[in-house]
């Protein structure tokens, strides 16, 4: 039942969106807001505003950055290594970016294969990646240790036999079943270090 009229009840309803946020921690958030309008919720509004009209999709990689091509792609000292990571998300992305994991590019999937949610090859962006492979000597997978990522993993490793590129995949310390972005810098970057070839 909403006790604070709709506009509120809309915003609880938003946040409960998010992840990690439920009915309750929204509905917290959201008075947090409302005791400090001036200092939280308007400045918030404004970057909200700021973010929807700046904030666009690399043309290259899939990163999300207020330019296109992002950042990390219009570096050209990040094509020195010949590295391309492959990561199914944004977020994963991120956290290897917090690793420093290195002078790499990235290239990011949006999701992984999932025949029982029906993700396919075409949902992805799969065809960029097998085209951009051939500009680099080594692709690392670095997909979560999940059975649809292991899958992806396959089916990249799969349609680049043959081509003469060095693929590897994080090692596995990596727990199975954990997510990239929930893993502390340390154990992402001895995971990237001792990589193994597929």
């Amino acid at each position: 039942m909403a006790s604070g009229g709709p506009e509120i009840e809309q915003l609880i309803q938003l946040l409960a969106r998010l992840p990690g946020y439920g009915p309750r921690s929204a509905r917290r958030a959201v008075l947090h807001l409302i005791k400090r309008k001036d200092q939280l919720m308007l400045p918030l509004s404004a970057a909200l505003d700021r973010a929807v009209a700046a904030v666009r999709s690399c043309e290259i990689c899939g990163n999300v950055d207020t330019i296109s091509p992002c950042s990390i792609c219009a570096d050209p000292r990040r094509g020195e290594s010949g590295i391309l990571i492959v990561v199914e998300d944004v977020g994963d992305l991120w956290a290897l970016e917090r690793a420093g994991v290195g002078q790499v590019r990235y290239h990011v999937l949006g999701g992984v294969l999932s025949p029982l949610d029906g993700i396919g090859p075409d949902d992805l962006n799969l065809d960029a990646l097998l085209s951009r492979a051939g500009d680099y000597t080594e692709l690392v997978l670095a997909m979560n240790a999940t059975v649809e990522g292991q899958t992806t993993a396959h089916y990249i490793t799969d349609h680049l036999s043959g081509r003469g590129i060095k693929v590897t995949r994080l090692a596995h310390g990596v727990p199975v079943g954990g997510e990239l972005d929930y893993l502390d810098e340390g154990t992402l970057s001895q995971a990237l270090r001792a990589r193994t070839e597929i």
